[in-house]
């Protein structure tokens, strides 16, 4: 996803431990502390990693992300296929499990809900932040049908196999890529004094440049209200 490779991150990396022949820090363990580092971004940003695929779901309600995917994020709608270029159908919206549950106690019968008609198509889908690579549609799939949905989720990322290899997150998370490479940098030297402060403080800026980041989407998610009044379009007649 990124352009930036391992030597970018470990250069810079190095200007600050001050070793730049790797005496102390081998090319290798900084690897693993990049590695590292997309993990736990991804762990408290999950779009970090966010991908979109069309997938065929499984008959039933219950349904499971794809290898590798970590949360769900959203299913926007219906498509044709699972094909990169299939046909957008019906939207699909989320619903509260309870309110579900009120309303159709017995929709994961398929002879209830009516699954073993509409299977094939999904009007909305449930999502319990406890268990996330799973989630449940509605109405079920019936068996031996097919349906197809487009999902948005979170993945696991790829570990950079080499210093040459690129990131699997965007560029912009960099700078906390490299927080956290010289947070467990000097981890490793804490014994000496103000290695354990410095490990400190890249950490603290690891984790502020992230909520940074939090605070820059917020503003700038179209769905967000800023205060800005909407253009109200005239009536007919007026």
């Amino acid at each position: 996803m990124g352009t930036l490779t391992g030597t970018n991150i470990i250069d810079r990396a190095r200007l600050t431990l001050q070793d730049s022949s790797g005496v102390r820090w081998t090319d290798a363990e900084l690897l693993i502390y990049i590695n590292d580092a997309q993990r736990e971004i991804v762990n408290i940003k999950p779009e970090a990693t966010a991908t979109h695929t069309n997938v065929l779901l499984a008959a039933g309600t219950e349904q499971t992300l794809p290898s590798g995917g970590l949360r769900l994020i959203k299913v926007t709608r219906n498509m044709s296929g699972s094909a990169a270029d299939a046909t957008g159908a019906k939207s699909i919206r989320i619903v509260e499990e309870d309110l579900l549950n009120s309303i159709e106690p017995d929709w994961h019968d398929p002879t209830v809900t009516g699954a073993s008609a509409h299977g094939s198509v999904i009007k909305n889908y449930l999502f319990d932040p406890d268990d996330p690579k799973k989630f449940y549609v509605y109405p079920g799939v019936k068996s031996g049908s097919s349906a197809y949905v487009e999902l948005v989720y979170s993945k696991l990322p790829t570990d950079l196999s080499g210093v040459s290899s690129t990131i699997d997150i965007e560029d912009t998370y960099g700078n906390a890529i490299l927080n956290f490479v010289l947070y467990r940098s000097y981890l490793k030297d804490s014994e000496y004094a103000g290695n354990a402060q410095r490990a400190g403080t890249h950490y603290q800026l690891f984790t502020a440049t992230l909520g940074a980041g939090s605070s820059a989407e917020v503003f700038l998610d179209p769905n967000t209200d800023r205060g800005v009044s909407p253009t109200v379009a005239p009536q007919a007649g007026t």
